[in-house]
């Protein structure tokens, strides 16, 4: 039987969640949210550019995060990301559906 993998892709839909979670702390540039998901989940989910970034622009499209540009910890021009006002009530729902989603998981896997 095959060990589950604790570093499998993200479950389509889960990443607008992660990404929201981890910008409720305060602005924070595109390379620290991948590392706070990183840290938050401890170390078992990685985030690659190549998903992060088009994420990033889809949640700007929809007001739900706004981003201007700064200067990094190591002195880079950086866009910094912050939650909007319908990002943090997107927050609240998205958490709301995952609960139940999981919820629902929990109950399918206790059925012997």
């Amino acid at each position: 039987m095959a060990k589950p993998n604790p570093k499998a892709e993200l479950l389509q839909g889960t990443l607008d969640l992660l990404i929201l979670k981890a910008l409720q702390r305060g602005p924070i540039h595109g390379f620290g949210i991948s590392l706070e998901i990183r840290q938050m989940s401890q170390d078992m989910l990685r985030v690659e550019q190549g998903s992060l970034y088009p994420a990033l622009y889809r949640l700007e499209e929809q007001g739900w995060i706004a981003a201007e540009w700064g200067v990094s910890d190591n002195n880079r021009k950086a866009r910094f990301y912050s939650l909007t006002p319908a990002g943090r009530r997107q927050l609240t729902i998205e958490t709301a559906n995952w609960e139940q989603v999981a919820a629902a998981i929990n109950l399918v896997l206790k059925v012997t």
